[in-house]
């Protein structure tokens, strides 16, 4: 802390005020290995004591801190160690209780979403891990705050094509028996996922991490767009310098955030994620930065190129400015919770290609899409190995969070609420890959895996 002084966040006040600018969240991951017990009631018992005692005092935390620097903390979150692995011993046939221990845990202590009702399946799956996969619709359906997310491959395994196919089975069960398929904008499919992500749908903690850790994550797509207001007469070397700069500035509050929970909950700090992360309110777009680039509309064509601009120029810039960058760092593209991407993919110019090919240069992957409800499952499957597969290729996080919703086609919208937004249905690809999926397997890891 000794090198971080107050005075370097004044600044910030007038992002705060008229750019949108916030700490997108605190999220607190929390080591369950010791909780393990082959009766899954006792097991329920222990998680539910371990969450409570260590999570207890961060919303209190991440009210003062908010209150000492006049910056906003959106969220307060907990994540868990992939419970797949947790409840193993149980032999029970069911997860869903121990879902439903962890969103009264989560309520108890009054975080806004806990994570880490996960199963990593990258190279195979386990009983376990198909347990609890298979118990995720209704997990969904019966809890309000818990998050899931399945890792179905990475660049040093390849892709588990069997995990794929029961991934898209399982987010089609989950569209059917939740309101509007809301039930899927809490899960995510990854692809190479991190063990230290703040962010939700996606976080759990790692087997790397220590028994408790501060992970932070904060945003500012409006400070950035703000920032570049004035910028007709630059050309995209001085672009990227701006958006350097204020990367710096942005990241250098979350550190001090950060570093200032750790010290007063007494858990050491993790990472900060410095990942540009919209919402849907006017001026806090990751689109409209790109279009204040010199795009007409988001999704035209050189969007993919100002989003490889955007998002190395963020990484640059918040590196200098933390100990500890990590989770995943970069600019998300959520349609539903970024008002310019809404926009234009209402226009048509916005297409699930475009943002398919958006995600070979962004933090993460096909984030908060909505589609008709009549999508197949195995076309839900299809789009989740084009997107790992660019994930694999390219040694880099991407995940699919997608949202069928029942009774709903291309040109309806579907209103989610809070800072998920509202999301246009978007149109799928006409034609079928059901026999591809069916086949199952594994894509192999692809030649740059061997490394060592």
């Amino acid at each position: 802390m000794s090198n971080i002084h107050s005075n370097e966040i004044l600044e910030t006040i007038r992002m705060v005020s008229d750019q949108n600018f916030d700490v997108r969240t605190i999220t607190i991951g929390i080591d369950l290995h010791d909780c393990i017990h082959p009766n899954i009631n006792v097991l329920n018992e222990n998680i539910y004591n371990k969450i409570t005692t260590i999570g207890r005092d961060l919303v209190a935390t991440a009210k003062h801190l908010s209150a000492k620097y006049g910056v906003p903390i959106v969220n307060q979150r907990i994540s868990v160690t992939p419970i797949a692995q947790i409840a193993a011993a149980t032999n029970a046939d069911s997860y869903v209780s121990i879902a439903q221990t962890l969103d009264k845990a989560a309520k108890a202590i009054g975080v806004s979403f806990i994570g880490g009702f996960s199963a990593l399946v990258q190279k195979g799956m386990s009983p376990a891990d198909k347990i609890l996969i298979q118990s995720i619709p209704e997990a969904m359906k019966t809890t309000d705050i818990v998050c899931s997310s399945i890792n179905i491959g990475s660049t040093r395994a390849g892709i588990n094509m069997d995990a794929v196919k029961l991934a898209g089975e399982i987010i089609k069960q989950t569209a059917n028996i939740t309101p509007e398929g809301f039930g899927c904008a809490k899960i995510v499919v990854f692809c190479n996922a991190v063990e230290d992500n703040p962010f939700m749908a996606g976080a759990f903690h790692g087997s790397g991490e220590a028994d408790a850790v501060i992970n932070v994550g904060v945003s500012g797509p409006g400070v950035v767009q703000a920032a570049l207001k004035d910028c007709d007469s630059h050309n995209l070397t001085e672009i990227a310098e701006i958006v350097k700069k204020t990367a710096f500035k942005i990241t250098r509050v979350g550190e001090l955030i950060g570093q200032e929970a750790a010290k007063m909950l007494n858990i050491p700090f993790g990472i900060l994620d410095l990942s540009l992360a919209p919402t849907p309110a006017v001026g806090d777009s990751v689109a409209r930065i790109l279009e204040a680039m010199g795009l007409s509309v988001c999704g035209t064509h050189g969007t993919t190129a100002a989003l490889a601009l955007l998002n190395d120029a963020v990484k640059k810039g918040g590196m200098m400015a933390s100990s500890a960058v990590g989770g995943l760092s970069g600019a998300f593209i959520p349609v539903s919770e970024d008002e310019g991407m809404i926009a234009a993919a209402e226009s048509g110019v916005l297409t699930l290609d475009k943002l398919e090919a958006m995600t070979a240069v962004c933090s993460v992957g096909l984030d908060m899409i909505a589609v008709p409800g009549r999508t197949s499952a195995a076309t839900i499957s299809g789009i989740i190995a084009d997107e790992a597969a660019i994930g694999m290729i390219n040694s880099k996080t991407t995940a699919v969070r997608i949202i069928p919703v029942t009774g709903k086609d291309v040109g309806d919208s579907v209103e989610f609420g809070g800072l998920l937004g509202y999301a246009p249905i978007m149109p799928t690809k006409e034609g079928s890959c059901e026999v591809f999926v069916n086949r199952g397997g594994r894509i192999p890891a692809p030649v740059q895996s061997m490394k060592n």
